[in-house]
């Protein structure tokens, strides 16, 4: 039984989190093994009411504070990394939806409500469709008719609203990205089976196939110009990349960790101490640019400056914690090439943090453009 709001400080989440973290390492190579959805973790994030805990206090959550709320995936990502990946997908559309209710008076206190009280999952497509968005919006009496196929769903096969967009060509203001949420239970939105991947298996990253379904005036959530920097984006940049690379961190400190247990079982000589030492460093390295990240989330204001920073320490993390697991092999040794090895399935999930946007070279264009004054829309 959960203990009244008020009083579930952060030891207690962390209690939580380290509790549900032991359970789910223990059947994390057996999803890596089968590419089989994490279903049953998702049933604990449920019993534990982590769903919800984002939910402002005053529509029905928790109220959880966002730094814990990185903790927390971060201990999730130790133990398994595709658990952690999917659930800061859910997590970073809730606090994004908080955020806004709490700082703009947006009225996402509605969708707040639902997932606090249904314990709703929110499925992101955002990454597959970022500035340009995907797919197609048609014009239809009282709405759109929208299809698309949306790439990395992760979480889809326990998602109940899919969090997306298509684009939908205003005869006036020209291309135009229309937001919105579509229930997985519509007629016309189907789960493909199509995720077979090198790391983060168990995510259920499938794509999802939107065909011909309905969407009325009343259900856009938001519009913008296509392919453009909008408000939207710069509050999405700061408040979900530190979510979703606190999994990362996670990954990164479980090959560190198990790489170490495995070391200190060898005879000590140079070679092993000084590789050691450099894993330290690259770890240091992620964890420093992951906590400059969820600072700049508590405390700046969305905008390009900020979505610069944050950009630039998603790459600088990234590297980081890929880098750390690269070590890690080294340092466990030859055994950390086995099939099963807790190092070799942390070497290949940190491997997805190379793909989510911006990506080092759009991270570094922007960067560079906001640096020397120039249009970041280029």
């Amino acid at each position: 039984m959960l203990i009244a709001a008020q009083t579930k400080t952060q030891d207690y989440w962390y209690e939580i989190a380290d509790r549900i973290a032991e359970r789910i390492g223990v059947s994390a190579a057996a999803h890596d093994h089968d590419k089989s959805f994490v279903a049953e973790n998702y049933d604990l994030l449920r019993e534990a009411g982590l769903i919800g805990a984002a939910v402002p206090v005053e529509l029905g959550g928790d109220g959880l504070d966002y730094a814990t709320l990185c903790g927390i995936v971060r201990r999730l990502g130790k133990s398994c990394g595709s658990t952690a990946l999917a659930f800061s997908m859910h997590c970073h559309q809730v606090a994004v939806a908080a955020w806004r209710w709490q700082h703009m008076q947006a009225p996402t206190d509605g969708l707040l409500r639902r997932v606090a009280a249904e314990n709703l999952l929110l499925v992101s497509s955002g990454g597959s469709d970022w500035l340009q968005g995907g797919g197609t919006a048609t014009k239809v009496e009282g709405g759109f008719l929208i299809n698309a196929r949306k790439v990395f769903s992760s979480g889809c096969q326990a998602g109940d609203l899919l969090m997306t967009s298509a684009v939908y060509d205003d005869p006036e203001a020209g291309a135009t990205v229309l937001h919105f949420g579509l229930p997985f239970k519509a007629e016309g939105v189907t789960i493909l089976d199509t995720w077979d991947t090198m790391g983060m298996r168990g995510t259920g990253s499938h794509d999802v196939e939107i065909k011909d379904v309905f969407l009325a005036d009343a259900a856009v959530s938001g519009r913008r110009p296509q392919g453009k920097w909008h408000p939207l984006f710069h509050i999405i940049s700061m408040i979900a990349f530190p979510l979703i690379y606190s999994a990362y961190l996670g990954v990164a400190e479980g090959a560190r960790d198990a790489a170490i247990e495995t070391a200190r079982r060898k005879p000590a000589n140079a070679g092993l101490v000084a590789l050691t030492g450099e894993m330290q460093n690259a770890f240091w390295t992620a964890e420093t640019a992951l906590a400059a990240m969820i600072a700049t989330a508590q405390s700046a204001t969305p905008g390009p400056e900020t979505t610069s920073a944050v950009m630039t320490g998603r790459t600088v993390a990234g590297r980081a914690a890929i880098r750390t697991a690269e070590l890690a092999m080294e340092v466990a040794g030859g055994g950390a090439f086995y099939k099963g090895s807790i190092v070799e399935r942390a070497f290949r999930d940190v491997q997805g943090a190379r793909f989510h946007p911006l990506q080092e070279p759009a991270q570094r264009e922007l960067s560079g453009r906001l640096a020397l004054g120039l249009d970041i829309d280029g």
